[in-house]
């Protein structure tokens, strides 16, 4: 049964930042041995115990509220933390893969510690507000982090590979791409159902349109370097796509949760355009390289938007939901 009004509205919201951070933990603990340069270990390592800390405060203001974390939520992200370690253990571009993930995730947080903000807010809940505002900061800390050592993960990625084999290499990032731009297809395109109506929903129909272009750009460039998309990763990835749409519409919250979550995707394709252009440029691939950083361009635009309307999307659930704000 949905919440019934703004208090039970946040606490809610707040077991599931707690889940969140469950999960955040595991995947961090795991990210050290992943990282590639002692460098880029410390730098998770220090988060994990930034992590720690945020279920701590999470945890405490739930009990401060008479409630306590969801075990199920709990158990569940936890367990969901599993298959991407193994994922990106099984990669060739380990750091990499580690680097991109670990970018959006940090930015899903953010999001969700944004839509938390305005909940307390809403709710007239001041202690609320400033513990989420805090743990925010540190989310866009970490995610600045990870951005500011993309060459130093670039590099541990392909420092196995001869280079000869750089432009073997760069086939294998477009083909990513491609694959990432078919999940973007995919949820664009049941977001465009999901959202409603207003600025937000016109923004995400402007970008399916950008994202249908960004994959004709990589596709073309694949071709002319005698390479095609990977089928398997582009048909895995729908598959999550129209997964994550079923996710979304069994959510009371559905308009928050898809902002948050497309806001989040948009820094998967961050990571993985910034690492494309710099293979890209040690491949001497200037054409890559230029397709790679137009595409940067348009993807932080589309998460810049996104943030402009977090009060929208949370009055939007709100307002599905008949639910009034304290203030």
């Amino acid at each position: 049964m949905p919440p019934s009004d703004i208090q039970e509205q946040l606490v809610k919201h707040l077991t599931d930042m707690h889940a969140i951070e469950v999960q955040a933990e595991a995947q961090m603990k795991a990210a050290p041995k992943m990282a590639g340069t002692e460098e880029l270990a410390r730098i998770y390592e220090q988060h994990e115990r930034e992590t720690e800390e945020h279920k701590r405060l999470v945890d405490e203001r739930l009990e401060a509220l008479g409630q306590s974390p969801s075990k199920l939520k709990d158990v569940v992200a936890g367990a969901g933390a599993v298959p991407f370690i193994l994922f990106a253990k099984s990669q060739p571009d380990t750091p990499g893969k580690l680097a991109t993930h670990a970018l959006s995730y940090e930015h899903m947080e953010q999001a969700g510690y944004e839509i938390l903000i305005r909940e307390a807010e809403r709710a007239g809940d001041e202690e609320t507000r400033e513990i989420a505002r805090r743990i925010r900061d540190q989310e866009i800390a970490m995610a600045e982090r990870i951005e500011s050592h993309f060459d130093e993960t670039v590099e541990a990625s392909l420092r196995d590979q001869s280079p000869d084999d750089l432009e073997e290499q760069l086939v294998k990032y477009l083909a990513d791409a491609h694959a990432i731009e078919s999940q973007a297809i995919g949820l664009l395109q049941g977001g465009e159902k999901i959202i409603g109506e207003g600025e937000l929903a016109k923004a995400m129909s402007d970008h399916l349109d950008e994202t249908r272009s960004h994959q004709a750009s990589v596709e073309s460039r694949l071709e002319a370097l005698g390479g095609s998309p990977n089928k398997l990763k582009d048909a895995g990835l729908r598959l999550g796509a129209l997964n994550w749409g079923g996710f979304f519409k069994a959510q009371p919250d559905t308009p928050a949760k898809l902002a948050a979550f497309a806001y989040a995707f948009e820094f998967l394709e961050v990571g993985a355009y910034e690492q494309l252009r710099r293979v890209a440029a040690r491949a001497g691939d200037s054409e890559t390289e230029r397709i790679a950083s137009a595409i940067l361009t348009d993807e932080r635009a589309a998460a810049a938007t996104i943030a402009a309307h977090w009060d929208d999307a949370v009055d939007a659930t709100l307002d599905t939901r008949g639910i009034a704000a304290t203030r």
